[in-house]
């Protein structure tokens, strides 16, 4: 044990060399990284990766780029040599992948290390060879233009650092995961994996951002994904986002790149997370997302392995994240329903005539169609008669809830969604299940609609709507004022927000005590007793906790409660009133989620069908 007397000393460059390469070489991905940023930076357009043992045995990446002389090859292991900035002004406008000169040594001295080397206008390479951090040789070699370099036996002189690696086959799946991640930010580049000797993985170069995810991915993965595109402030935002309402969810990565670094900022993800819907359990979407700015509005020099960023304008890098999700998801309702299309034609199915103008949801009761034979019955809710307003004037609520289900022959309704913005260009409705789900027919597969969920959409929708544009919210008068007693912590809650009730389409007075006397209530909701949603309020209050005290979080929950009340209300599932449902939900600024984050709908793709019928 060293004794250690208080005095100051200067470190011997070996400890200090493996300090440093404690921070950069985590595990050997850590090294695939640098020597990959390393190759790109040289303008590399091919990049050949080689592991044997998950890294642990070699480490080779070998490239075509500019290459080094003899003089630059050995410099490369001097901490601090970089030819990638030249002044501390540099430091302001970082563009490359790497800039500190640290990577090299710090490998170099907890490994055996080599570098092969030639520039295009040398007659002959250069071979740098060092042992653990002590350099071994420097010759004369033949080889191709670019680079190769090599770590082999990481950490052979760090003992404790090499048995906290895991297992082959989890240090490999670091690797590939550096793989893709450099892959995706560099489509132009050719990009091939060797693992223990097999070909695993090879792109090659040209290759647009489209065919780089398919090549990664698969087709299937790219089909589930939506484009996104925003500039906002001299942020420019493109990329991928996963759709909310795939049958079979996507894995959940989350690729992030800025000005093509793969890296984060906590502004991203927080971007992400506030304007994608709220998915069950908080699962997070697929995410490929590219963020552009001037360099100079970047600090990559935050994390040792600059794997975090910072922003200099980050409230831009939100609203651009916001602007191209709520672009892709459709967060805006378009400004009038498309015109009906017809289904593909079928000989054994005669169309259906298209829903009538008057026929709407929510409301209006259903015009006649031409029923289809079917052999097959379908449980579906009945019809209703709306209730008449104490003033005269008939007032038709959007969904009436109900308990009784009829069976009813299944009919085929043509309609449409064709607005490039909507989920998809035609749809159909097919029948109603037994057990309450719709079931569509669209031009790109199979979508089963929980209507349930679709109506406690559209109820939100439609409470926000109004407050949005600074209205007010439809209200349907009471014959005769209600008295609500709710229980003391329900009380003390929708105390808090008679402002928020009141703005939705409410009139609620607190009466004392735990007494409320309501003379209105939102017509979305005028179907349901008042104590049922004035207790569901107090319930979502409850889970919303200190959000509370944000008065339009407030207002959310308040609607979003009242919302999943409607739930309970239903919509007769014949087929212009499903139509006419799904033309209303599409409609929506999200419809593909409730308030809360269940599922309305869940889509299969043809070709996922194909897949799964084994067709193709």
């Amino acid at each position: 044990m060293p004794v250690r007397d208080g005095h100051i000393r200067v470190l011997p460059i070996h400890v200090a060399n493996k300090i440093a390469a404690g921070e950069v070489v985590e595990r050997p991905s850590s090294v695939v990284k640098e020597f990959v940023e390393n190759a790109i930076d040289a303008g590399a357009r091919n990049i050949r990766i080689t592991i044997v043992q998950g890294g642990r045995k070699l480490v080779s990446v070998a490239d075509d780029g500019c290459g080094m002389t003899r003089d630059d090859a050995v410099l490369s292991l001097e901490r601090q040599a970089t030819s990638k900035i030249l002044d501390v002004e540099d430091i302001e406008r970082i563009d490359t992948l790497g800039f500190r000169g640290e990577a090299i040594p710090s490998i170099a001295s907890v490994s055996r290390f080599s570098i092969l080397t030639r520039r295009r206008d040398s007659d002959e390479g250069t071979l740098v060879e060092v042992n653990a951090g002590v350099l071994a040789g420097v010759r004369a070699a033949g080889c191709p233009q670019g680079t190769i370099v090599e770590a082999r036996d990481l950490f052979c002189n760090v003992p404790a650092r090499r048995k906290f690696l895991r297992s082959f086959q989890t240090e490999e799946s670091h690797v590939k995961n550096v793989f893709t991640v450099h892959a995706l930010a560099h489509p132009s580049i050719g990009f091939s994996l060797v693992v223990d000797g097999r070909d695993v993985l090879k792109l090659a170069p040209s290759a647009s951002l489209d065919e780089r995810v398919a090549e990664l991915f698969g087709a299937e993965y790219f089909e589930a994904l939506l484009p996104i595109e925003a500039e906002a402030s001299g942020v420019k935002v493109r990329g991928y986002i996963e759709k909310p309402n795939r049958a079979y969810p996507l894995r959940r990565d989350q690729y992030v790149f800025v000005n093509s670094r793969p890296a984060t900022a906590p502004i991203v993800q927080f971007a992400l997370r506030e304007s994608y819907p709220k998915q069950a359990g908080d699962a997070r979407p697929a995410v490929i997302l590219f963020v552009s700015c001037p360099a100079e509005d970047v600090d990559v020099n935050v994390h040792p392995t600059k794997r975090e960023v910072r922003f200099r304008n980050a409230s831009a890098v939100k609203t651009a994240i916001s602007l191209a999700v709520e672009k892709a998801l459709c967060l805006r309702a378009p400004a009038a329903l498309p015109s009906v299309l017809p289904p593909p034609a079928d000989p054994q199915i005669p169309a259906a005539p298209a829903p009538s103008p008057a026929a709407s949801v929510p409301g209006n009761a259903p015009a006649p169609s031409a029923a289809v034979p079917s052999a097959a019955a379908f449980s579906v809710p009945a019809a209703f008669d709306p209730p008449p307003d104490p003033a005269g004037v008939p007032v038709q609520p959007p969904f009436r809830r109900t308990e009784s289900l009829e069976p009813v022959q299944a009919e085929f309704v043509p309609d449409s969604s064709g607005a490039p913005s909507r989920p998809w260009k035609w749809f159909r409705f097919l029948a109603a299940s037994a057990s309450g789900y719709f079931l569509l027919d669209t031009d790109s597969g199979i979508v089963t609609l929980d209507p349930r969920a679709a109506v406690e959409r559209i109820s939100y929708e439609r409470l926000l709507a109004s407050r949005r544009e600074g209205e007010d919210a439809a209200s349907q008068r009471l014959l005769m004022p209600d008295t609500v007693v709710l229980s003391p912590a329900e009380a003390m809650r929708v105390r808090e927000v008679l402002d928020e009730l009141n703005s939705l389409g409410f009139s609620v007075e607190d009466f004392g005590g735990d007494s409320f006397k309501v003379d209105a209530v939102p017509l979305v909701a005028a179907d349901i007793p008042s104590r049922d949603i004035l207790a569901a309020v107090a319930a979502g209050l409850a889970e919303s906790g200190a959000k509370r005290s944000v008065e339009r979080l407030r207002e959310e929950t308040v609607a979003k409660s009242i919302a999943k009340s409607c739930s309970g209300l239903n919509v007769p599932g014949d087929p212009v009133s499903a139509a006419k449902l799904v033309e209303e939900l599409v409609s929506c600024r999200m419809p593909y989620v409730t308030p809360k984050g269940r599922l309305v709908m869940m889509f299969t793709s043809n070709s996922e069908l194909d897949r799964k019928f084994a067709k193709r």
